[in-house]
């Protein structure tokens, strides 16, 4: 369960995603689920869009949605809905900001790695 903070954080992290699920006249089916699952095990926040010539309004398709796959409603506005489902093993996202966590780059990747540079050769 979302606190209504963490609920905020996550309404102003969706601000600046793309939709990239539509829900049509075919309705919710086993493929979309598995398709939203997937895409919430990747990103943790997804948004989906309800088209109008669906047979659901969008707070139908939203409270199915989560149902099925285990998520929450950040919010329903207009024809958007937007889930979340925290990823365990791998956070996406920092609750508490609604921002991408940042991860530590690998060692021996960009700046400050742990091998020395390599003298240069002096010309004659």
């Amino acid at each position: 369960m979302l606190t209504s903070k963490q609920r905020s954080a996550l309404k102003g992290a969706a601000q600046t995603e793309d939709t990239i699920f539509q829900v049509g006249k075919g309705g919710i089916n086993d493929n979309m689920i598995d398709q939203i699952s997937d895409a919430l095990k990747a990103r943790e926040l997804v948004k989906i869009k309800v088209l109008d010539n669906s047979m659901v309004s969008a707070q139908e398709a939203a409270a199915e949605l989560s149902e099925r796959t285990r998520s929450e409603v950040v919010q329903v506005i207009g024809s958007k809905v937007v889930l979340f489902k925290r990823n365990p093993q791998d956070p996406q996202i920092d609750l508490a900001t609604g921002k991408k966590a940042v991860k530590p780059a690998p060692k021996g990747i960009g700046r400050g790695t742990d091998k020395p540079k390599p003298k240069r050769k002096k010309r004659n």
